[in-house]
This record gives structure tokens, C-alpha cells and sequence, in this order.
């Protein structure tokens, strides 16, 4: 506790008093989505913490809205503009939103997902074609693939359900097929499971991150292929979905058939304690938060690009076991005492030659 307010008073001490810096979030999802409204969460903690002012408008899954709502704020009147937005760069609304904004000269960064091959040529990097564009912060998306294929394997040879003579029947319900990070966490999930030949991938499927979509394709999918151990998932809701699909035939999840899913979501952490999950993997609803304290450190002379470029990829997936779970339910209590983001700023603390925008450190922190 000491040290913490020993940081917290060296923010006071050495940065300069200026008007707290106004950020407009795009989110792309809905206001009531579990994901969503975590990564909301997050980012008002965050900009609580650290003084800013934080204004969220939901697209609600609708990627013209994306691009809709960032028109919007670019029209306004200059004097009511914020001094920067974050946006999603979700299912390739990027190139234009980066237009859109570049033109009303308001500064930018993009997070959670990276800017996609095609697209490079139309937005080129971070502060050339788009002066504006700061750069970007996007969590290693490869990392929940390959944490949730790999715990699922590690399960399955502990009931003896793969070995030399027994192979895993899996199917595999994926998010979306355009969005960067659904790619990404989809091919690392690929790679584990192709290094192992006693793994037999069926069908891989895009539930769109529907928990409703998720529970109709399992549904199909179980009767196509009655032998399936194993289900992988790329969010949370979709695994719900799937399990829900699951209670059709009479079978119990974590004892018949084994699932993994993605996000920190409390329900996914319940079924994690409870053994319905075999494995939870998340961490990544953090990166709007860490996106805030890259811009806190920005307004206050501290440019994450000449120390660590301008498009960054963070490690912030962890695998979440039964016991980290519940530490972290608990922590998301009301009465919990608030994390002060400070600690993770470059302005607030000198001395910082990189970021850590693991969620175990994120943990440590909260659990000092």
C-alpha cells in the first residue's frame, strides 16, 4: 500500500497541472454484452484513475455504425471535439474511420486489432498517410488460440480421451471470418492442434458471437459427429451457446464434452471454478484501458513511440485455473479497492523503460 501511494504521489509531484484530456470511445459491441461492457468497465476505471474524461458509444454489433457514430464525432463543432479517440478497427472499418477522424484532425489510436494485410496499403502506418493516427495497441491474439487448444489437449490425456491409440474428436466454433483478432486467435488454436496428429479437427464453424448462432451450429454439429470430446471456442458467449445446445442431448459439459472459451467474463469464470470450462482464456478486455494510459502518458510528453514504435502487440491473455478465477471474481466485487493505473505509466514513473499490459500484472497490482 505504501508503495502505491508513493507512486501515486510521484504522479502528482512530477507531472503538470493541464485540463484532463477528453477520449470518445467507438465500441463496437452492445452496451449489455458481457465483453463489451467489461472492456467499458475497464476503460472508466482507468480514465477514473488517471483523470480523464471518457465518453463510450456503442455501434451495437453493426459495423456501419462504427463508421457512422465516428463521423459523427468528427463533425462536431470544433470547440466540443475530444482530444483523442480509440477505436476497434473491428471487422475492417479501420481505413475509414482513420479518414473520417484524420480529417477532423482529432488524434487517434486504434486497439485490439491490427491492421490486416489488404488493408496496409490504404492506411500505410501510424503517423504517415493519417498524421493523426498515433498508432495502435492490440493484444497477441495468437495466445488465446494456442493457451485454450493446448489446455484442452492437457485434459484429454488426463482421462486417457487422446494417446497413441485414442484420438480427440474437437469442432471448433470460431467469431467472425473478417475481424483481425477472430483470424488470429483461430490460427494459433490451427497450430496446436495440427502439431498434434491424435487431435482430428472436424468443422470449423463462425458462430459471429452469437450465443445464439453458437447453440444452433453445435446443435448441428453434434449430430453430424456424435463422437465429439471437445468443443473450442473463440468467446465465451459462444461456448454458453454450444452448452446450451449441449443440455439438448442430455450430456453435461466438463464431464462429457470438454470446452474452452475466451474472455474474462464472470460467468466464464464461474463455469472455470464450477469445471464446465475446461479452459479460459483472458485478459484482452484490458486493452482499452492500456490504451488510455498510452494516451494519458502522450498528453504529458511521454510518446510511446520513440521507446517502443508505434504499433504495439501486447502479451495479455493468461490461463485462467479454478483458483485464479476466484481471486479474480474477487476482485471485481464493488467493495474491491481500485486499481491505480498510474503504476502502469511511463509519465507517472520514469524509471519504466516498457510497458506490462499482462493481466497478471494487473493482478499483482490489485492484489497488493
Amino acid at each position: 500500500m505504501l508503495h502505491r501511494l508513493l507512486v501515486l504521489l510521484g504522479c502528482l509531484l512530477a507531472l503538470p497541472l493541464a485540463a484532463a484530456p477528453s477520449v470518445v470511445f467507438i465500441n463496437p459491441g452492445n452496451a449489455d454484452e458481457p465483453y463489451w461492457r467489461d472492456a467499458t468497465v475497464a476503460m472508466q476505471l482507468a480514465a477514473g484513475s488517471l483523470g480523464m474524461q471518457l465518453e463510450v458509444l456503442y455501434a451495437e454489433r453493426d459495423f456501419l455504425a462504427q463508421i457512422s457514430l465516428t463521423r459523427d464525432v468528427a463533425e462536431r463543432a470544433s470547440e466540443q471535439r475530444p482530444d483523442f479517440m480509440i477505436i476497434a478497427a473491428d471487422k475492417r472499418t479501420l481505413p475509414e474511420q482513420l479518414s473520417l477522424i484524420d480529417a477532423a484532425g482529432i488524434r487517434t489510436l486504434s486497439a485490439w486489432n491490427a491492421v490486416q494485410v489488404d488493408e496496409r496499403p490504404m492506411v500505410g502506418y501510424p503517423r504517415e498517410h493519417f498524421s493523426h493516427w498515433l498508432g495502435s495497441v492490440v493484444p497477441r491474439a495468437e495466445d488465446a488460440g494456442v493457451l485454450t487448444a493446448q489446455a484442452l489437449i492437457a485434459e484429454a490425456k488426463q482421462r486417457d480421451w487422446l494417446g497413441d491409440e485414442q484420438v480427440l474428436e474437437v469442432i471448433a466454433i470460431s467469431g467472425d471470418r473478417s475481424t483481425d483478432t477472430s483470424i488470429r486467435r483461430n490460427q494459433g488454436m490451427l497450430d496446436v492442434f495440427a502439431a498434434h496428429p491424435q487431435v482430428n479437427l472436424h468443422q470449423l464453424v463462425h458462430g459471429d458471437w452469437q450465443r445464439g448462432k453458437a447453440a444452433e451450429q453445435a446443435l448441428h454439429l453434434y449430430r453430424r459427429y456424435p463422437d465429439i470430446r471437445a468443443v473450442w471456442a473463440g468467446s465465451d458467449l459462444m461456448a454458453f451457446g454450444a452448452m446450451d445446445a449441449l443440455a439438448e442431448q442430455g450430456l453435461e459439459p466438463g464431464k462429457d464434452i470438454l470446452f474452452s472459451a475466451v474472455n474474462a467474463s464472470e460467468q466464464g469464470m464461474k463455469k472455470t471454478i464450477s469445471g464446465e470450462l475446461t479452459a479460459l482464456a483472458g485478459g484482452h478486455h484490458m486493452a482499452g484501458a492500456w490504451a488510455l494510459v498510452m494516451l494519458y502518458d502522450y498528453h504529458h510528453g511521454e510518446d510511446f513511440a520513440a521507446s517502443e514504435g508505434t504499433e504495439l502487440v501486447q502479451p495479455m491473455f493468461t490461463l485462467f485455473t479454478p483458483v485464479l478465477a476466484q481471486r479474480f471474481l474477487t476482485l471485481q466485487k464493488a467493495d474491491a479497492k481500485p486499481i491505480d493505473f498510474c503504476a502502469f505509466s511511463k509519465a507517472c514513473n520514469p524509471a519504466r523503460t516498457e510497458y506490462d499490459f499482462t493481466i497478471g500484472a494487473w493482478l499483482e497490482l490489485a492484489h497488493d
